[in-house]
């Protein structure tokens, strides 16, 4: 089993410290035989920000290989899904005993993720420095 999520791009910018990398985020069914009659299939453009010590090393328009560990990307989806999921069902759930209102639960779920939000926001260098990407290899 393969502990990388690998992505090809291509250098978008060199600065000090950071490889600016667009990559083409495609899901699953991108590769099916019939995917342009179907709506299902999607692909994105992505910016990655890549922090490494060698920049001089990568220039505009060079093809690169991105990858991130198995364990990061799952922190990523913890963050951006999972904790928000069960804020959101909790709030909902606690608001809904207390009151018996369920317009005011659905808002007090909802309006439970703002503040969650704005934190992620606030220590988004911090997470930035725990959730990072490598340059796995390249091609000139």
């Amino acid at each position: 089993m393969n502990n990388k999520i690998s992505h090809a791009g291509v250098v978008e910018s060199v600065a000090e410290g950071l490889v600016t990398v667009r990559i083409l985020q495609t899901s699953a069914c991108v590769a099916c035989k019939v995917a342009g009659h179907c709506n299902a299939s999607d692909a994105k453009e992505k910016i990655v920000g890549v922090y490494c010590d060698d920049v001089a090393a990568y220039q505009v328009g060079q093809q690169v290989v991105v990858s991130a560990s198995r364990n990061v990307a799952n922190q990523a989806l913890l963050l951006g899904f999972g904790v928000p999921f069960f804020l959101l069902v909790g709030v909902l759930f606690v608001v809904l005993r207390l009151t018996d209102d369920e317009g005011l639960a659905a808002m007090s779920g909802i309006g439970a993720l703002i503040p969650y939000y704005l934190l992620l926001y606030v220590v988004r260098d911090q997470i930035g420095r725990r959730v990072q990407f490598q340059i796995e290899s390249s091609n000139s």
